[in-house]
């Protein structure tokens, strides 16, 4: 992301989602339903924190060790008849793909989930020259043809009902505007990629892991979309983050059976694609993508690049439930979108660090167990300097400075107990109180806490 964005105003893009009140409540209601079953398939492995020990620290090991690994992954892989790409940024990815495409003289492309290419605007860049670029994974499918952005990284369409999709397909595929059954639609897109399917020149994947000692990767989908894009074109492009890299196979099985049960509760993904080798006649190009990351890898971030893109944080964060994951205005959103955003551009993304409850449930819940809650403490602090944030810095300085005196605080304490149910309505809840726009402000008890602690010790 440019450090040219205009800054991103989380509380503002809440609120034009939270303005549906329906919406909102049915999208926190079906991301609870996921993060519990996610629970349920947790409980049901009895080594599952042996498990997320064991990955935190197969990912501290591999980080600490990243060029060695990266550079046994390509000689493996060049071994093996892959070959292998460097690019430095978003820019040069894009550059990469759109000349091997040229080299192979595509027009038309199928392409599966993948978050990397999202971060780096692949998807514009090859349609702005000419070359038709279709998602295959129903959720980004949808978001594509609506002219949208994914809000969820394994849930892309979380945001959108079943009349959303009725209307969408309608306009785009020609269905029943009255049929918004799952079935129907579903069975429509089924229809539909499968043309493209067939009509494709190239594929392009994301990578879930790659192994450095076996020179191969893995890409793990529901739908099967990426196994029959690579089966048919002669060309397939797996775009990956220098950060996906594992040290061997030996390692894969932990993360396989984190990443499932965290995403969606279920014991494996449908489909685990191992691609070792291009197949005879093709070619197989893994381009490996920086765009950032050894600046994080440096920093007191670094532990998020160990994210293996569960989802498992938005699922059980409560920020994210009720605000929808476009308010963070960022490729990736939720706590771990808020991590990874603030720590590339502060000025930017500062809002995103005050979007967090600091529950710590994202740390719970984390399969390679990120300190997410205290990474975005972190970032608040760097945050609170951004010039947007000096009438907030004023304030707490001035808290701090009343905090740091007790008689002054108890004093301002009993007259606020005071006033506070005394004052007229239309004073209490002017423009200055933030909080009672969406609420009720709570009145003061009676008496205080340090009353009744003085109380009790006297007895």
């Amino acid at each position: 992301m440019s450090g040219q964005c205009p800054p991103v105003d989380h509380a503002k893009n809440a609120a034009s989602f939270t303005a549906d009140a329906k919406r909102a409540h049915w999208h926190d209601e079906a991301l609870w339903f996921v993060r519990q079953k996610r629970d349920r398939a947790a409980k049901s492995v009895p080594e599952w924190e042996a498990l997320r020990e064991t990955a935190e620290a197969v990912k501290a090991h591999t980080l600490k060790h990243l060029g060695y690994y990266l550079e046994r992954f390509e000689e493996r892989a060049k071994a093996n008849g892959i070959e292998v790409y460097w690019a430095r940024d978003a820019a040069e990815h894009n550059a990469i793909v759109a000349r091997l495409l040229n080299e192979h003289g595509a027009e038309r492309v199928v392409k599966s989930k993948s978050m990397l290419t999202e971060e780096c605007g692949l998807t514009p860049h090859l349609e702005s020259l000419g070359i038709e670029v279709t998602d295959t994974d129903l959720g980004e499918r949808i978001v594509q043809l609506a002219g949208d952005h994914p809000s969820h990284i394994v849930l892309p369409a979380i945001h959108m009902k079943k009349e959303d999709v009725s209307r969408i397909f309608s306009e785009h595929l020609q269905t029943d505007p009255e049929n918004a059954d799952p079935g129907y639609l579903t069975r429509a897109a089924r229809r539909h990629l499968r043309r493209k399917f067939l009509e494709a020149d190239a594929a392009i994947t994301g990578v879930n892991f790659a192994l450095a000692e076996e020179g191969a990767f893995v890409v793990c989908t529901n739908e099967g979309n990426a196994d029959l894009g690579t089966a048919l074109p002669g060309l397939h492009i797996a775009c990956m983050g220098l950060e996906k890299i594992l040290p061997s196979a030996k390692e894969l099985g932990i993360f396989t059976r984190l990443l499932a049960r965290s995403a969606t509760g279920q014991a494996i993904t449908t489909y685990t694609s191992h691609f070792r080798k291009p197949r005879p006649g093709g070619r197989l190009c893994v381009v490996i993508v920086d765009n950032g990351r050894s600046r994080l890898l440096r920093g007191e971030q670094a532990k998020t690049l160990s994210c293996i893109r569960c989802g498992a944080c938005m699922n059980t964060c409560p920020v994210y439930r009720r605000s929808g994951g476009h308010s963070y205005g960022y490729v990736i959103p939720g706590p771990i979108g808020s991590a990874l955003a603030g720590a590339r551009e502060v000025a930017t993304y500062a809002s995103l660090p005050f979007a967090c409850s600091l529950c710590a449930s994202c740390d719970n819940v984390c399969p390679v167990r990120i300190d997410l809650h205290k990474t975005l403490y972190r970032e608040r602090e760097e945050a609170i300097d951004v010039p947007c944030y000096a009438g907030k810095r004023r304030l707490l300085h001035l808290t701090s400075w009343v905090l740091q005196r007790p008689r002054l605080y108890g004093l301002l304490m009993g007259a606020m107990r005071f006033l506070l149910p005394r004052l007229p309505r239309s004073l209490l809840y002017s423009r200055f109180n933030v909080w009672g726009r969406d609420r009720e402000t709570p009145m003061p008890a009676p008496r205080s806490f340090r009353d009744l602690y003085r109380e009790r010790r006297s007895r």
